[in-house]
């Protein structure tokens, strides 16, 4: 069932996301060469415990994972793309890393993610970076009020192939709003014109993914990892996004962000 929000309820979402948005740059930050991942993990715990916030992530038990999560962060290095283990590992001079989140205040939830490139960036991984946030661009660009899911996905995997990457469509963004996961599936390709309208009210997660030379996927022993299949480097970008009358409203913007979406370029420079 997907239950569309009222504008007072987008309102707090948006505080969640808000904060979200925040701590999210605060970690890019934090991430740097000789930082352990677990560094980023207990940064954000503090944060979250201080905020009053509640991590979504913590104790969470889908069907693939094996047991539940223990973490507030997923940490996602090179090769890993989704879902990665917060796990005893030092940042190394070149590593891509994306941090993903999702929490939830007074009972409202917001997920975002981000790539950045730390030390010495490889032109490719600037790369494969600003294509997911030119794909994520191109999809909030999309969720507009009348129009169709198939719109986003579409809009998304344009993007991707614009780039040379291929897109895979077993995991990708989803319906949020008192829970982390409700529906509707938001996938990464799709036909324009097609699906489910986009209706006022209706709050999704839109989150591009790709891997440089590959559509396929592999996961980890640990039931949770999600890596290319082929090794090769890989990129996250994601934001929490409310379709209304006036248009698609971000919820998650970083405050390097501002109110409206910043050269992709510059922002993965920046990351770096």
């Amino acid at each position: 069932m997907i239950e569309l929000k009222s504008a007072e309820e987008i309102n707090r979402m948006a505080v969640t996301g808000q904060f979200v948005g925040e701590l999210l740059a605060e970690l890019s930050g934090v991430a740097a060469v000789g930082v352990n991942l677990m560094d980023l993990e207990h940064h954000a715990r503090r944060r979250i415990a201080e905020r009053g916030a509640e991590s979504c992530y913590w104790d969470y038990a889908p069907s693939f994972g094996r047991g539940p999560f223990r973490n507030v962060l997923c940490l996602s290095v090179n090769d890993a793309v989704l879902h990665g283990l917060p796990h005893d590992y030092v940042l190394r001079d070149g590593d891509v890393v994306s941090i993903d989140m999702a929490v939830g205040i007074d009972g409202w939830v917001a997920d975002s993610a981000v790539s950045v490139v730390v030390g010495t960036p490889d032109p490719d991984d600037l790369k494969l970076i600003e294509a997911t946030e030119v794909a994520l661009e191109a999809g909030i660009n999309a969720a507009q009020p009348g129009g169709r899911l198939g719109d986003i996905s579409a809009a998304i995997a344009e993007v991707a192939r614009s780039y040379g990457y291929g897109v895979n469509s077993e995991f990708g963004g989803h319906g949020i709003g008192r829970t982390m996961h409700e529906a509707p599936h938001v996938p990464n390709n799709g036909r324009p014109r097609r699906g489910m309208r986009l209706d006022p009210g209706l709050t999704i997660a839109i989150e591009p993914w790709f891997c440089r030379s590959t559509d396929k996927i592999r996961f980890d022993k640990d039931g949770w990892t999600i890596r290319s299949a082929d090794g090769s480097r890989t990129a996250h970008s994601e934001h929490t996004v409310a379709v209304t009358t006036a248009g698609p409203q971000v919820l998650t913007r970083r405050p390097s962000e501002g109110a409206t979406s910043a050269d992709p370029t510059k922002r993965s420079a920046a990351a770096s």
